[in-house]
């Protein structure tokens, strides 16, 4: 085991993890191995270790088929699991949304690229076309609905459709508008679908603009209260989102979920009773 890795599982105290968690207590080697080789942050480390430890040898496996690209092993694992009467939230939590968290960490270091993140999606859609339908038929409340969409002149949708299928393994709705997509599509979406939070994306530096026209949209219309904004992708800071007026800026996926969830809980929590 590499020393930054020993050395951030012993000694990380923020997130609550056993003690003696070791990358060595992972029974599937690709899980270690992947960690081990691409996982360098020690908060990362200290979070994947500690999840996977405590994982069923059949979450790690299709985990691995997620990180591999393989669909349909993904398909049959996940079948497999259900029949054993695993949960569907354990089958979805513990093995497509953490195999996916450790396709977005390499994806964000530059590890793997596009079509390596588009085989590991098909991989994660194989899945979840199982865990989806169990979900809906026991009746389980999505977190809150977000409207995801690419802004006006950008026809780049990889790094929003990974930050929707993240999304909605963590239990949120999500409505898709594309790339392309106006201010009058938001605002909308916005009104047909009462969605507390929007997402925004940009690839390009010519039309990361159009998130704050978007925004400058929604406050002539009269909804900027009503919604909360976060903005993401490649050539976008923090200080651009805070230029803009957005609520938030998420630099991938993993962060996109985080601040979903994070933004979503502050607005509850400041309703008025």
């Amino acid at each position: 085991m590499r020393t930054t890795t020993r050395t951030a599982i012993r000694t990380a105290t923020r997130t609550p993890v056993d003690p003696m968690a070791e990358l060595s207590d992972i029974k599937n080697e690709i899980v270690r191995r992947e960690i081990e080789e691409f996982v360098t942050r020690p908060e990362e480390i200290v979070r994947n270790v500690a999840l996977f430890t405590r994982a069923h040898e059949r979450m790690q496996a299709i985990a691995a088929g997620i990180i591999e690209g393989d669909d349909e092993l993904v398909d049959k694992l996940t079948r497999d699991a259900l029949d054993a009467d695993h949960e569907a939230l354990e089958v979805m939590d513990d093995g497509l949304i953490a195999g996916m968290g450790v396709v977005g960490i390499k994806f964000r270091e530059n590890f793997i690229f596009v079509p390596e993140v588009l085989a590991c999606a098909r991989a994660m859609k194989a899945g979840m076309n199982h865990i989806e339908p169990i979900l809906s038929a026991s009746g389980v409340d999505p977190i809150a609905k977000v409207i995801m969409g690419t802004v006006k002149g950008d026809l780049h949708d990889i790094g929003k459709n990974l930050c929707i299928m993240m999304l909605r393994g963590a239990g949120f709705e999500v409505v898709d508008l594309g790339v392309d997509t106006s201010p009058d599509a938001f605002i909308d979406a916005i009104e047909e679908h009462r969605a507390p939070i929007v997402g925004m994306s940009a690839l390009l530096t010519t039309t990361m603009p159009n998130m704050g026209k978007t925004i400058e949209a929604f406050v002539d219309a009269g909804l900027r209260d009503q919604v909360l904004v976060m903005v993401g992708g490649a050539p976008v800071t923090q200080e651009f989102a805070d230029d803009m007026g957005a609520d938030g800026y998420g630099k991938d996926a993993l962060a996109c979920v985080a601040l979903a969830k994070k933004l979503i809980t502050e607005k509850r929590r400041n309703a008025p009773p």
